[in-house]
């Protein structure tokens, strides 16, 4: 299991030799499945599904894959989260997650991506794959016209809010991830037009002086397609090419 409520020292992607990498998984000759679900998805069905598929990959029995769904509305706490960061009676259900991280909010206009990847084999590092996963989120927000960054002691992708003399930021984009016989699973979520005030009945991610934004309040002219398309391509030039299927059965 890897916690990644807070953010490690930021990693250089060029030291790390990023096209080396892709060259070393390229022996395979395997992309990654990419899977894109219509509908909101239960969090308990894709929890399920996911630890199922990553057992497969563990067993050399299924291919990597990333998983594209929305939820409907949710609260999940990870490994570090607090009770106090979380309200007394929170209007939509919490569940207790073995991913790293604190609390966050799942729903309807989120983006969330699960990212299922022999992390062993592409890195030999997690500090290394988790500075990826974000470098990911950042290009892909660079594609959408939106300057996402890292902040030091901060897990996530975060943005300066606009005029505000405190200088705060607010956060775009988040991940929470574990690790099984080397598989990653849980992964990364972008908010692009989700209602924001559900927020307000957490601390996301345990912090405080902050808080959270979306694409649509940032005004990006970028609705969930257009999202999918920016994190696809920015995917594809970090972990290599990927390939359509319609579910993680069989694959």
């Amino acid at each position: 299991m890897v916690d990644v409520t807070a953010r490690p020292t930021p990693t250089n992607s060029n030291q790390l030799g990023f096209e080396a990498r892709r060259e070393h998984v390229a022996d395979d000759d395997a992309s990654v499945i990419w899977v894109q679900s219509t509908g909101l998805v239960t969090y308990d069905d894709a929890v399920t599904a996911m630890e199922a598929h990553v057992a497969r990959i563990a067993m050399g029995k299924a291919s990597e894959a990333v998983w594209l769904l929305e939820h409907p509305p949710l609260y999940t706490a990870g490994t570090s989260a607090q009770d106090t960061d979380v309200a007394a009676a929170p209007p939509f259900p919490v569940f207790r997650t073995g991913r790293g991280g604190q609390y966050t909010y799942h729903g309807p206009g989120q983006r969330v991506a699960y990212v299922m990847l022999d992390v062993r084999r592409r890195f030999g590092d997690v500090r290394a794959f988790v500075g990826e996963l974000e470098q990911w989120l950042i290009d892909a927000l660079r594609a959408l016209d939106v300057a996402g960054g890292l902040r030091e002691g901060r897990v996530g992708v975060w943005v300066p809010r606009g005029g505000d003399p405190l200088g705060r930021d607010d956060k775009i984009a988040a991940l929470g991830i574990r690790l099984r016989k080397w598989i990653s699973f849980h992964g990364i979520s972008l908010n692009v037009a989700p209602d924001l005030s559900h927020f307000d009945a957490i601390v996301p991610c345990g912090i405080r002086e902050h808080g959270v934004t979306s694409l649509r309040a940032l005004g990006a002219n970028a609705d969930m397609s257009v999202a999918d398309a920016a994190l696809r391509r920015a995917f594809e030039h970090r972990f290599g090419p990927t390939r359509d299927a319609p579910d993680l059965s069989n694959i």
